[in-house]
Order: structure tokens, then sequence, then C-alpha cells
């Protein structure tokens, strides 16, 4: 039914205005008696085969909701209803922001991908705990932050510090987003140098934040996520990286660059111009990542794959390449809900065959 009717009506609209129509409809759908049950009976699956134990926290299945998505924290319960294991938040700024200008976000139908030029558009940190802090405590959250678009170089890292303890006492896990082409000063933070340093500055007051609560906790989770377009010397430094600051694992991968061997026109892209490409595009070189690190790290750290899945195949893919968990964006808006029940099925019979 979604791709048949509903996928179609969709498409024939601004992409962006049909996410925040998207999110209005489910918003007020989940606010109908019995609407919330009927989706969880009909897309969840409960099955303790499906648990991954990992950062010392319990996934309820390894199929997760991308950064991007729910930008900020808006959703998440109710987006909880369609099967997800995990939902990651963000990317969340100290301050608001607009982003950039519109039109920022551009499908491409005959390749099954998105163009994005977000560019960290979100309503903040305050804003993001506010929602927060109505969590019902369904599911596992991952904070994704950033930097704001005009903070000075000097002042990167005390960006990603007000996320870090803004959000820490409501999330379960963090992601460094340093691989976004949508933001400017990108080169920095491909820097080594200056990840060793943000990541350790994130790692002291991950601990003091921990002595410093009356509660009996463990530091949080902290991920960094990478760009697909990194050539095999950078991923070395990253494999390095992680050896180095023993930060609990990476994210493969953000949205990409390159624009090579899409179907879609040269005229079009001109036409749409600078931006991150996700979905289908780039599923292969995604993939090719995680089995680069899983492969030449002799499986030292933790892999979430993404990028490009749109089916249980590809997902399947990504976890034999070595990813322990995967999460889909692109993928949920091309296939719809269903894919979840799909990929958690899939990995199901999977693990009966082992």
């Amino acid at each position: 039914m979604y791709k048949a009717i509903i996928r179609p009506l969709l498409f024939l609209f601004d992409p962006e205005k049909v996410h925040y129509f998207t999110f209005s409809l489910i918003d007020i759908l989940s606010k109908i008696p019995g609407v919330s049950f009927l989706f969880r009976t009909f897309y969840q699956i409960n099955n303790k085969k499906l648990e991954r134990n990992l950062f010392g926290l319990t996934f309820k299945n390894p199929v997760g909701l991308a950064a991007g998505f729910d930008k900020n924290a808006v959703l998440y319960n109710e987006l909880a209803n369609f099967g997800f294991g995990f939902i990651e938040i963000g990317t969340v700024t100290p301050e608001g922001q607009e982003g950039n200008p519109k039109k920022r976000l551009f499908r491409l139908k005959n390749d099954q991908g998105i163009i994005n030029r977000m560019g960290f558009n979100n309503e903040g940190l305050a804003a993001a705990v506010c929602e927060l802090k109505k969590n019902k405590g369904k599911i596992i959250i991952g904070g994704n932050i950033g930097k704001n678009t005009q903070t000075l170089p000097e002042n990167y890292t005390q960006d990603y510090l007000s996320c870090f303890e803004g959000l820490h006492p409501y999330v379960d896990y963090f992601v460094l987003n340093v691989s976004c082409p949508n933001v400017g000063s990108h080169a920095k933070l491909n820097d080594k140098a200056y990840l060793l340093e943000l990541i350790r500055a994130c790692q002291q007051l991950n601990k003091k934040l921990v002595n410093n609560s009356s509660e009996n906790q463990n530091p949080k989770p902290i991920l960094l996520k990478i760009a697909p377009d990194l050539n095999n010397n950078q991923l070395d430094e990253i494999i390095e990286l992680v050896s180095e600051t023993k930060i609990d694992g990476v994210i493969a991968s953000n949205t990409s660059t390159d624009r090579a061997n899409l179907t879609t026109s040269d005229e079009r892209l001109q036409e749409i111009g600078n931006g991150g490409l996700s979905g289908q595009p780039i599923k292969n070189k995604s993939t090719a990542v995680i089995r680069y690190l899983s492969k030449n790290s002799n499986n030292a750290f933790p892999i979430i794959g993404v990028g490009g899945i749109h089916s249980a195949k590809d997902a399947l893919e990504k976890i034999e390449a070595g990813a322990t968990l995967i999460q889909i964006y692109t993928g949920f808006i091309y296939e719809g809900p269903s894919i979840i029940k799909k990929i958690n099925k899939a990995i199901l019979k999977n693990s009966l065959e082992v």
C-alpha cells in the first residue's frame, strides 16, 4: 500500500514539506486511541534472538533510525511504535539555527536517493532537552551532536561539549558528527589531531558528569560518524584514532559528495547543486568502508552500518561486512515502515540458519 499509493502521492510534493506533513500525520494518528497499539501489532517483532548487547546497552533489535529524521526529538516515542531497536535524534547544535537556504532537499527517484544540504537546521539544545524529558522509556535514544554554523574554529570543541553536557541525562549514547558535508569549515573536523582533541575532551567531560551524578551509572558510549568518501589511508587513521582514544565505536557512514554512476542527468544534478547524497547510490561505498574497518582492525570496535539500506538483503550485506547494528533513513522514506519488520525477519531467519 505504501509504495503503490502513499509514496506516489507524497512524492508529488516538495520533500521538506512532505517531511513535516508526515511528522504531523504520525503525531495526530498516534493520539487516536488504539492506533499506536495497531502500529506496534503490525510492525514490531519482539524476539529475544534479535537483541544485541553493545556499549553496555541492550538493543531490542539491531535496526535503528539514523540521525536527521527526528532532528528535534519531537517524535521518537511515536516512531518507536514502528519497530525500531533504537532512534538517533539530531544533529543537535547548542543554539537553534535555520540551516541552509531552501530548496535544500531533493529526491533522485530513478536512483532511489536523496541529496540534501540542510545545514544542521534544528531548534537547538534547549528545545531538544525539553522534548527528551517526555521520554516514555520505550526505546534507546542516541544523541547526534554538532557545532553551530557560525561558530569560530577555536570554539568548535566547546559547542560539542555544550551539547554533550546538556543531553547527557537524556540520551543513551552520543555520536560526534564530524562528517556532514553541509556545514562550513569541514576540513578541521576531518583532521586527526583535532579529532583526538575533541574525543578526549568529550571523554573527560563524560567521566566528570558520571562522577558528579548521584545515580550509579557508567559513562555514556561515544561514537564517531565518518564519511563514506574516505580513502584507505584515511580509514587507517580512523582505526588508529579509535585505538588511541578507546572511543566506543564508529558509524559508517554519513552522506557522500560523490556523484559517480548516477542515472540522474548531469543537467539535473547541476540544477540541484551541492549536498550530501544518501540512499541506494552510496550502498556499496558504505559497505566497503564497513568491510575495510572491520577487516583491518580485526573487528576491534563496533560499527553501526548505515547507507543505502532499502531491503533486508542490503541490511544483511552490512552485517556480513562487519556491522553490529544498522540504521536506515532514505530507505525508510522510499520503502515505508514495513522495511523494519522485513529486515528483522531476515535477521532472525539468517541467525536460525547459522
